[in-house]
């Protein structure tokens, strides 16, 4: 190749490739931990276990017998939540949102509940046998029910259950 033609081709792939880098500087980047957004959605019987799900919102999400059990759920939203019957065993809740969310008949075996808001969270027929709730502020109805039923040591904080809700 002549000496003339080889810095054309040259100039020209600098060229392209600047141009092409320039592009790639100017196109939108999106976040790389966007969190899921599941508000107002019907779930029933979803598949969730062990599944990453850290600041994910399910606010207002109807979760019913869903299987959430082992996933990360830390810093994540179930505000009003309708979680009857699914299956939250050893689920990671720490500083999660669950005001106003109703757990009936839902499985929190050696859940880790600890910093999570669940002050008028509804709590019937749940199992928490190796829960840790520890600092979850509770209304008085609610912890001396959570009181009655609690037992067990969460296997992942070694906290007794009932340390963990202060019953006496």
């Amino acid at each position: 190749m002549a000496a003339p033609l080889r810095s054309l081709v040259s100039g020209l792939v600098t060229w392209m490739g600047c141009g092409l880098l320039a592009l790639l500087l100017l196109l939108p980047v999106a976040p790389a931990t966007a969190a899921m957004d599941y508000a107002k959605q019907v779930l029933i019987g979803a598949d969730f276990h062990d599944a990453d799900l850290r600041g994910v919102t399910f606010n207002l999400t109807n979760l019913r017998d869903a299987n959430l059990s082992g996933a990360d759920m830390r810093n994540a939203s179930l505000f009003g939540a309708k979680l009857q019957d699914a299956n939250m065993n050893g689920v990671d809740l720490r500083e999660a949102t669950l005001d106003s969310a109703v757990l009936e008949g839902t499985d929190l075996r050696d859940a880790v509940l600890e910093d999570a808001f669940a002050f008028n969270t509804k709590f019937v027929d749940v199992a928490i046998e190796g829960a840790d709730f520890t600092n979850v502020p509770l209304r008085g109805d609610v912890l001396t029910s959570l009181c009655a039923i609690a037992s067990g040591t969460n296997p992942v904080t070694g906290r007794s259950t009932r340390e963990s809700l202060g019953c006496s």
